[in-house]
């Protein structure tokens, strides 16, 4: 309609000539997806196409010709008379972006072209002006920006924890180390004790930063949530008090889901506590499960969801509830509107990225002085439960005298390590890359009964030395060590049945007692 007006101000058109090129334009704009429309220079709607009608959420010109813009279209009326003043200075106006209302209240973002235009018949000049919904893409754009934040500090969190994980290993373990030689009446054995409290916390935080980044291990067994819900309402009620009131609604006919059981107790305990700090007078805790189906209508909000069938677990609270720039960053690690020393800002960044590391979304709905929900979805199995296994009875730790291959690229964490397989009684021979490994093995006299390697290292890959070792030596076994993430070590092809991985950092009994594990497995 634009380029068709144009050109009548141009050309000289009469009669039946002029009457012809008016129903075409009027055609053109009734057939074209984007809104058009005609208005006076203050505003007043005098012609608007289908698409436009249907833009705002009525359904005939009528209705919309009747309304006043400025009152009835904009979401600020003061940007409607900041736009009118620029068309009455004569100014085309091309891609201007405004917040409009619809018929029903929602706001849209709605995307301007246009320009002043005058006529015989017209001679106090009209606006013509091409308006298209860029909602949805807006709300893409702002999606897709917020998961490139999240990833960036994602990648950045796994870096940390890696590097921090080489460090834990050496302050734990020597810590370990001199609480063994020590007795506990010595003057020093509280401030070592100390050192490893934190060492232990420290540890804590890194796994958190793991488990937000999506790069922990997780064990994943279909496993059925209520059971897991029952399983935890016995060590939450106590956690939350007596003036807090826990109630569960857990679905009959619940399907089942493909989780690791642990980290889902993590996730409901971390919810339950931000719930609880939410309520310091008091206040109801709900926890729900349901079999729901994602439909398409939610990927109009959120763009990224498959649809499809879903166990739904929510937690809600009667708490003072967040306003809407608090929810945009609650998932951020280190964000925390609790008082300092209260809590550490990765309670919700854990739980966002333990349950997209599963699969799963989540949400939170909330509003100020009325409490919040936070909505869990994990993807629904036809498979059975499987059993989760208990936990294998302490053992002591003892040695043995095999040989073992250690490949560690980190000095300090390859000697603590070292030293701990030969206190044990083990023959250790050492490297610091898979080359080297491979030149002892090659050199060396006799049987190399264990390889203990890291996973990534520079040069060659710690599922690479194996491949390449245990050609030449069957009858090795196998165990892999890394305080790297999960998506590393699964690209490097770890992760595979029959495989015995140990995560850093851990204890040296936690070790001792793995090689001896390994070894005893493998002679079966």
């Amino acid at each position: 309609m634009l380029v068709l007006q144009s050109y009548t101000d141009n050309v000289r058109f009469r009669g039946k000539d002029k009457e012809i090129l008016t129903f075409v334009s009027q055609q053109l704009a009734s057939a074209v997806e984007h809104g058009i429309y005609r208005s006076s220079l203050e505003g007043k709607f005098l012609d608007v196409n289908p698409a436009l009608i249907a833009m705002l959420g009525y359904s005939s010109p009528e209705d919309v010709l009747g309304l006043d813009p400025k009152r009835d279209v904009f979401l600020d009326p003061g940007e409607q008379a900041r736009l009118m003043q620029e068309f009455r200075r004569g100014a085309r106006l091309d891609n201007i972006e405004v917040r409009w209302k619809r018929k029903d209240g929602n706001p849209i973002t709605v995307r301007l072209s246009g320009r002043a235009v005058s006529s015989p018949e017209e001679t106090d000049g009209v606006l013509e002006i091409i308006a298209e919904d860029v909602t949805e893409r807006r709300v893409l754009e702002d999606q897709f920006r917020q998961a490139q934040k999240m990833e960036a500090v994602g990648r950045l969190a796994g870096g940390v924890a890696h590097d921090f994980n080489n460090l834990l290993m050496v302050i734990s373990g020597y810590t370990e180390v001199l609480l063994e030689h020590i007795t506990r009446d010595t003057p020093l054995y509280p401030k070592i004790a100390a050192i490893q409290q934190a060492a232990d916390r420290a540890t804590t935080l890194t796994r958190q930063l793991l488990a937000f980044s999506r790069k922990q291990l997780l064990e994943l067994k279909v496993v059925d949530v209520n059971a897991i819900v029952r399983d935890m309402e016995r060590l939450l009620r106590p956690l939350i008090g007596e003036n807090i009131e826990l109630s569960t609604r857990l679905a009959t006919d619940l399907g089942r889901t493909r989780a690791d059981a642990g980290q889902i107790e993590q996730v409901i305990m971390n919810l339950v506590v931000n719930a609880k700090d939410a309520m310091p007078s008091g206040g109801k805790i709900t926890i729900q499960t349901a079999n729901v189906s994602l439909t398409d209508d939610l990927r109009r909000e959120y763009s990224y969801i498959q649809p499809g069938p879903y166990v739904m677990l929510s937690i809600t609270d009667t708490g003072h509830g967040m306003d809407k720039e608090t929810q945009s960053r609650i998932f951020e690690p280190f964000f925390t509107t609790k008082e300092k020393g209260k809590g550490t800002g990765l309670g919700l960044s854990t739980v966002y990225g333990i349950i997209k590391q599963s699969g799963g979304y989540v949400f939170a709905q909330s509003e100020l002085q009325r409490g919040t929900t936070f909505r869990i979805y994990l993807p629904r199995v036809a498979e059975t439960t499987e059993p989760l296994g208990s936990a294998p009875a302490s053992q002591s730790a003892t040695g043995g005298s095999e040989t073992v291959l250690l490949v560690e690229d980190e000095e300090s964490v390859r000697q603590l390590v070292r030293e701990t397989l030969e206190a044990k009684g083990y023959k250790v021979l050492e490297a610091d890359h898979g080359e080297a490994a491979l030149r002892i093995a090659s050199s060396h006299q006799g049987p190399i009964d264990m390889l203990i390697t890291d996973v990534v290292m520079p040069g060659m890959s710690g599922r690479e030395l194996s491949k390449q070792l245990c050609a030449s030596h069957p009858q090795t076994r196998v165990l892999f060590l890394s305080g790297y993430t999960e998506d590393a070590i699964v690209h490097q092809g770890v992760l595979e049945p029959g495989t015995t991985f140990l995560q850093k950092p851990f204890t040296l009994q936690m070790l001792s007692r793995k090689v001896r594990e390994v070894l005893r497995s493998q002679r079966k």
